[in-house]
């Protein structure tokens, strides 16, 4: 066992098993696996939800959030999308990858240390504010990661289109249209989300009086983060073709966001790590 606790090795076991059948299916079209892959993957989900009611229930009067409880959020949320994605989109690649970040998410929630919590807030309102912020920075870096994974996907097929290198793994992914316009439409969810979190965010600190917060590292990168992406909207509204560019765009914004997540060394904002 990985860990102490059965239920959570056998979400783990399904987890990474169900992204093997994945795998197996991208490179040789095997329907078989895929449908074992899809079911362990629903066992999977049906668990961490079990969890996740569990962790919902238990902070009820806890405000503390741990970075691995955070992660766990992640993952939970990262699976539930790519059930979406493939009963209306069908993209065997794209939920793949969706799987595999769900999965590091899911690994990385075991690898937490719990007993380093996020404190929301002292004030009640800024209490409230923390707590929308907590929510849709979450939402938004799920939908912002899809439309990276598409970005990624759009720049690797645009690469091998041009070089003429064709074989069974481009023939599972979407046009480059499509995988352009689900980007573009994921980052149109998750940009304004972000912009929602660092507003509630910066305005609980400005209410509790703890200015110096704001200039924190990992404000300011996220904020970077936030222009570049607004920047990427602003380019690919005002031409629908930039497809590389804009991809590119996307990319580096994803950067930014995921180096802020990270850069706890020189930060004390959101002391996760």
């Amino acid at each position: 066992m990985l860990t102490n606790d059965w239920l959570t090795d056998a979400v783990l076991y399904m987890y990474a098993l169900s992204l093997l059948f994945f795998v197996s299916d991208v490179a040789y079209g095997n329907r078989r696996r895929r449908r074992i892959g899809t079911g362990l993957l629903v066992f999977a989900w049906i668990l961490q939800t079990f969890f996740l009611l569990d962790l919902l229930l238990s902070h009820l009067n806890d405000p503390d959030v741990t970075f691995q409880e955070y992660f766990f959020f992640v993952s939970w949320i990262l699976l539930s999308v790519s059930f979406v994605i493939d009963l209306f989109v069908r993209a065997q690649i794209l939920v793949l990858l969706v799987n595999v970040v769900g999965f590091a998410a899911f690994v990385v929630n075991l690898l937490g240390r719990p007993q380093k919590g996020v404190t929301l807030a002292t004030g009640e309102v800024a209490h409230r504010l923390l707590i929308v912020h907590v929510s849709m920075i979450t939402i938004a870096f799920v939908m912002l990661t899809i439309s990276a994974l598409l970005a990624g996907m759009h720049l690797f097929l645009n690469e091998r289109l041009k070089r003429k290198k064709f074989g069974t793994v481009l023939m599972k992914m979407p046009s480059l249209e499509t995988i352009d316009r689900y980007s573009f439409h994921s980052s149109i969810v998750g940009v304004p989300l972000l912009l929602i979190a660092l507003s509630t965010g910066t305005a609980a600190f400005l209410l509790e009086e703890r200015y110096y917060r704001v200039l924190d590292l990992r404000v300011l990168l996220a904020f970077a983060a936030a222009v570049m992406y607004i920047l990427y909207l602003v380019r690919k509204g005002t031409n629908r073709n930039a497809g590389t560019k804009g991809a590119r765009w996307n990319l580096y914004g994803y950067l930014l966001l995921v180096i802020s997540f990270f850069a706890s060394s020189l930060s004390e904002f959101h002391n996760w790590l």
